[in-house]
């Protein structure tokens, strides 16, 4: 197996397949509604929508990573703020979270495999293949989802009982 089918493979169980460890990411946000993804509970630094955001915004980077731009962090912010509570604002969110994997599910099937262990372009990096590399990215954005997905159900819970 490629590492790309590997990678696209590991992505595509925690989003909408079967990981061993429970409920994909999909499933879960599928059954928030919109009331519980902007409630914030007591002692909370974050409300659902906030942490999709923040998911949706570090997706977005890693792919402009793998598009050959340079590492940085997101363009929208590392916790945007997920203002008024909007049924269709939660819904867009979810929404575009999904466009976005399906984008970078593409880029990591069209990845060119003796690239995946190079590093990506960053600037922050003193000396030139010190950086991390396009695989250990992805691998990284995957661990990331599945921590906020954790939040996630937990916030859900409190929520909900």
């Amino acid at each position: 197996m490629t590492t790309s089918e590997q990678l696209a493979q590991e992505l595509e169980k925690i989003l909408f397949g079967e990981p061993w460890y429970g409920t994909p990411v999909y499933t879960l946000l599928d059954g928030i509604s919109f009331e519980a993804a902007f409630e914030k509970p007591a002692g909370s630094v974050h409300n659902i929508a906030g942490i999709v955001l923040h998911m949706l915004a570090w997706t977005e980077e890693v792919l402009d990573r793998m598009n050959g731009l340079t590492a940085q962090s997101p363009s929208s912010g590392d916790w945007p703020e997920p203002g008024e509570p909007i049924e269709q604002k939660w819904q867009n969110y979810v929404s575009d979270l999904k466009l976005l994997n399906v984008n970078l599910l593409g880029a990591i099937r069209n990845f060119p495999e003796e690239e995946w262990d190079l590093p990506v372009k960053d600037e922050r990096n003193i000396e030139p293949g010190t950086g991390v590399s396009f695989k250990t990215t992805v691998e990284g954005l995957i661990h990331h989802d599945i921590y906020h997905a954790a939040q996630v159900a937990l916030l859900n819970k409190i929520i909900n009982g």
